[in-house]
């Protein structure tokens, strides 16, 4: 099949990439010239596990393509993707001026039958919004807009658009649900659904998973914190939850709340819908005010250690991205609680696998990023740890140790085990577990 993809971000990258892969011919448009020109050129502009060699290979064999035309991209297409940044406005609804604007454009330039598929995230009615703007200029005849929302998972977003859990498509066309159906078809032999629903279904399942997602992450947390109370370890009762066959294991790790490109947004934006139809969603509320204070809780933790004033103070770093296996520092957590800790006066030195770029272009030269995940400690109070890259689960403590000022850690992510900890005798402070002591740990 011929088909186009607007946008070359997370998702439509990885969108244009896979469908090329099962043998389409795709053009990916974008208006940036400058990332059109590195994609020509063999340069990915993300990272993504898996999705360089798709890329090249794809490249080289002559089914993908790159372009800032538009016209050039839809002109043999049979679909066209609209994989568009739909970022919060001030007031937390989801900006839909990039689809709505590049609607208006496919109906000057439309001229056979089209489907349009929302690929990227929108509230509900987007659908019907974008065939609104269209059949101004369009007879109906030339085109369905469907609501296709993605489900994928940055780091695994590869294996995720291959191997899909589910495929949800939101259409009253018969004829749009055909084209749609045998595009998918290659992705689910295995035996996984491809659900057809209406259009307003579809736009609401993807804000539903992702919000509820997002809430039990933020139950976790909060079961996390009271633990940290009462005396018990979250470790453990995340255990015994997971078990349940009713709740399951997944999105049960308690941490420094939830970011990325997705979560925040998602629910922000539903919480904004349920605002505009009078109706009070308390849950996605709560969920939002408990990530919002989650994210202040290692901060706590270390100011209770060292003090209100952390001026004169300097803490090594582990892990910038929102998660591990991505470059992408939307919503991190990471972010929040450098800054807190600049503006109480502390110096940072910080590494990421793969997200430093993106860091560097966020806090310039307020904080000193380093080419190892030990230099990051020379000279340090504490190590801080803000995400869960493999490379850092089993470091040399020993290495931890003699740069360290003192040997204290405090994991916003929980990956080292307690006795381990005592046995080294770094003092230890993680998230829903007892506080490893030291006693050269400083105390306020």
């Amino acid at each position: 099949m011929n088909i186009a993809v607007v946008g070359t971000g997370y998702v439509g990258l990885v969108t244009g990439t896979c469908f090329a892969e099962t043998g389409n011919q795709v053009k990916c448009v974008d208006i940036d010239e400058a990332k059109v020109r590195r994609m020509r050129n063999g340069e990915v502009p993300i990272y993504e596990p898996g999705l360089e060699l798709l890329f090249d290979r794809n490249t080289k064999q002559g089914r993908l393509h790159f372009t800032t035309n538009l016209k050039e991209a839809i002109d043999d297409a049979e679909i066209i993707f609209l994989a568009l940044p739909t970022p919060p406005g001030e007031d937390g609804s989801a900006d839909l001026s990039y689809i709505l604007g590049v609607a208006k454009d496919l109906s000057a330039i439309i001229t056979d039958y089209k489907v349009i598929v929302d690929k990227s995230t929108v509230p509900v009615g987007t659908a019907e919004k974008v065939h609104a703007i269209l059949a101004k200029r369009l007879d109906e005849s030339l085109f369905d807009v469907v609501s296709n929302p993605e489900f994928l998972r940055e780091g695994v977003a590869v294996d995720d658009f291959l191997k899909p859990d589910r495929v949800v498509i939101g259409t009253s066309s018969d004829k749009a649900q055909k084209v749609m159906r045998r595009l998918y078809e290659p992705f689910v032999r295995q035996g996984n659904p491809i659900i057809f629903m209406d259009e307003r279904s579809a736009e609401m399942t993807k804000y539903a998973a992702n919000s509820y997602l997002a809430a039990r992450i933020s139950f976790m947390n909060e079961i996390a914190n009271l633990c940290e109370k009462v005396g018990a370890n979250v470790d453990q009762v995340r255990i015994g939850m997971g078990s349940d066959s009713r709740i399951g294991k997944r999105f049960l790790f308690p941490g420094v709340g939830y970011g990325g490109s997705c979560f925040p947004k998602d629910v922000q934006a539903l919480a904004k819908t349920a605002n505009q139809h009078d109706y009070d969603f308390k849950i996605l509320n709560s969920v939002m005010k408990v990530n919002r204070i989650q994210k202040s809780v290692m901060v706590q933790k270390i100011k209770k250690a060292y003090g209100e004033n952390l001026a004169g103070k300097t803490f090594g770093i582990w892990g910038l991205a929102f998660k591990p296996n991505t470059d992408d520092i939307r919503e991190a957590p990471a972010l929040y609680i450098i800054e807190e800790l600049l503006e109480a006066g502390a110096s940072i030195r910080a590494y990421d696998p793969e997200a430093m770029e993106n860091v560097r272009k966020e806090f310039g030269d307020r904080i000193t990023l380093v080419n190892d995940q030990y230099e990051a400690l020379i000279g340090a109070e504490a190590l801080i740890i803000l995400t869960e890259w493999s490379v850092f689960r089993t470091p040399s403590f020993t290495v931890v140790k003699e740069l360290l000022k003192e040997p204290a850690i405090f994991d916003g992510r929980n990956l080292y085990d307690l006795e381990r900890m005592k046995e080294q005798g770094i003092a230890y402070n993680s998230i829903g577990r007892t506080k490893v002591e030291a006693p050269n740990l400083v105390k306020k």
